[in-house]
């Protein structure tokens, strides 16, 4: 067994979102004494206070897998200059009822990629404000825009040599910054 669980949250609910692909191509990338989880959010009820006495049993799932992460690869697209609201839901849900978060002391991982110039760099900033306020040790450098140009994937589905070493050093600085923060 691995001895760092890591929990992959893509941003995306799309069957073809480029970022699921991204994250099923980065974590192939990963040094051996890491796992990686995918933690599905597209199931979670919206997040509504009332709940919070009797959650979900999706909630209660996806609790308890970041609970068992040592660190939690956020790896999301940008809707409308933000995150999508699938995952500040799915953030919601974890943080709440107020004073259990999951989240607090989680080392986190952020990266994404689209089809646009600028990536993904307004959502991950506005990630990066939420992920203060829940007191989520996060990556600062280095930041990773990853533009979905052609040759980011090769035929089997693996980062592209193009884009792989910029994106292997990403993912070794942000398994470094895990096993620090586990120290």
């Amino acid at each position: 067994m691995a001895a760092y669980q890591i929990a992959v949250i893509v941003g995306s609910l799309r069957q073809e979102s480029l970022n699921g692909k991204f994250a099923d191509a980065l974590v192939r990338l990963a040094r051996p004494e890491f796992s990686f989880k995918r933690v599905q959010i597209g199931d979670l009820p919206l997040y509504n206070q009332d709940d919070d006495k009797n959650q979900a049993a999706s909630v209660k799932r996806l609790k308890a897998e970041i609970s068992a992460a040592h660190g939690v690869l956020f790896v999301t697209p940008e809707y409308n200059r933000s995150i999508p609201g699938v995952l500040k839901n799915a953030i919601d849900h974890g943080s709440r009822p107020y004073g259990q978060s999951v989240w607090q002391g989680k080392p986190a991982g952020i990266i994404g990629v689209s089809v646009g110039a600028i990536g993904t760099a307004l959502a991950q900033q506005h990630l990066r404000n939420i992920l203060a306020y829940l007191d989520m040790p996060t990556l600062g450098q280095p930041e990773a825009f990853v533009h979905a140009g052609e040759g980011l994937f090769d035929a089997e589905g693996k980062i592209g040599p193009a884009s792989k070493e910029f994106v292997q050093k990403w993912l070794d600085r942000y398994l470094d910054w895990v096993i620090k923060q586990a120290a």
